[in-house]
């Protein structure tokens, strides 16, 4: 990050991370604390290695990063992953449909696996099919890079059906408790209305405000029209995990901590990444998918005649006057 964000995140924190002197030792300051933590996130470097270099104990340091990461969710998360309201997902919109041609689109949905080395007496709950163990972070992403929502701490041997579904996110959608707009006509049609809805892949379960690809066998041009244009859509949500992973290197190495403190770092890193998302400059070109973290993996189409007639709705769009862009043959 640069000087100027680091400095106001500093300021911001000070107050949270500051301890005070006593007559037996001086305490260490919140720039200190700070760098430590920022140092841990960016790096993925051990306690071990962080105490050799900064010649502090490898207990404070540990205790440095886990409060230093509390302090930073604790103050940025109201701000920067706010629950989001009715105005907030149409301006989501907005963006999805200026960026990827896609309307009626108000976030990319997806999961990722933390790897973590095995919890004592944990068993196999955080052993995943890609048989390492973890945790699962599963989130919405914006047409900018910034994530909307997040739920972190799944087991990564849950099924990959209930990971979403027990998560703050499934709960949300399927229940319907985010204030979503209410169904309109899409964009230059009288058509009847259609829902404001989330992007996935084959992963995740459709329902009336989530939408996924059709199966990849036996499509006619309209149903590869379709899936190209979500594809465009969902890559928000890859491209966000990339950049995650790409500035916070934690999240590439296996993390040997508690899984408590896994989960406040997680969420530390993930509310850093939108907080620097606001505040420097946000490349909007296409950016490499590959995020170095596992997808979870699918569970087959579950969908009811209902949603897959909403789904038949966008893709008799996309191929339509209104709804076509010029290149989309060309890649379909």
């Amino acid at each position: 990050m640069t000087a100027d964000s680091f400095d106001t995140l500093l300021d911001r924190l000070s107050l949270r991370i500051e301890r005070r002197d006593t007559t037996f030792r001086r305490s260490v300051s919140p720039a200190e604390r700070y760098f430590f933590s920022s140092r841990f996130l960016t790096t993925g470097e051990s306690y071990s290695s962080l105490h050799y270099q900064f010649r502090l104990g490898i207990s404070t340091i540990s205790l440095i990063v886990r409060d230093t990461c509390n302090a930073i969710w604790a103050e940025l998360h109201e701000e920067f992953i706010p629950q989001p309201n009715r105005q907030k997902w149409l301006e989501i919109e907005e963006k999805f449909r200026e960026v990827c041609q896609f309307p009626h689109c108000i976030g990319a949905v997806d999961g990722k696996h933390v790897r973590i080395l095995k919890p004592q007496r944990s068993g196999s709950k955080f052993y995943n099919y890609k048989k390492y163990f973890s945790i699962v972070l599963m989130a919405i992403a914006d047409a900018q890079y910034r994530f909307v929502a997040v739920d972190v701490g799944a087991y990564g041997r849950t099924n990959d059906s209930m990971v979403f579904k027990n998560s703050f996110i499934g709960r949300s959608v399927y229940n319907q408790n985010f204030d979503f707009p209410p169904p309109e006509p899409l964009p230059g049609t009288d058509a009847p209305p259609l829902p404001y809805v989330l992007v996935a892949d084959e992963a995740f379960k459709m329902s009336g405000n989530l939408l996924k690809l059709y199966a990849s066998r036996g499509l006619d041009i309209s149903k590869r029209t379709f899936n190209y244009r979500l594809t465009r859509a969902r890559r928000m949500v890859e491209c966000t995990f990339g950049l995650l992973v790409a500035k916070w290197r934690i999240l590439t190495t296996f993390i040997n901590l508690k899984v408590e403190t896994v989960d406040e770092v997680v969420k530390a890193a993930v509310v850093l990444h939108n907080f620097l998302r606001s505040k420097e400059p946000v490349i909007m070109e296409p950016i490499p998918e590959d995020s170095r973290m596992a997808s979870i993996t699918t569970f087959g189409p579950r969908s009811s005649v209902a949603v897959a007639s909403m789904q038949d709705s966008f893709a008799n769009y996309f191929r339509s006057d209104t709804g076509r862009v010029d290149w989309q043959d060309h890649y379909v």
